[in-house]
């Protein structure tokens, strides 16, 4: 059974793909790292993604994320 972490980061990766973007093109709109952003979607522990940052990443993508 997947972690909730793995869940947000596949879905992530998801929108993202499905916009066609780069990593580094989500980063900048979400104001993040490029670094801290790919650590969120390989579902790195050391990321420890708040609601906040995930709110960002949401937004940047026009996307709604599910647990």
């Amino acid at each position: 059974m997947p972690t909730t972490r793995q869940i947000i980061a596949k879905q992530v990766k998801e929108a993202r793909d499905k916009k066609g973007w780069t990593q580094e093109e989500v980063a900048q709109k979400a104001e993040l790292t490029s670094n801290y952003y790919a650590m969120i979607e390989r579902a790195d522990p050391k990321a420890n993604v708040s609601t906040d940052k995930l709110a960002k990443i949401a937004k940047a993508l026009d996307a709604t994320f599910k647990i």
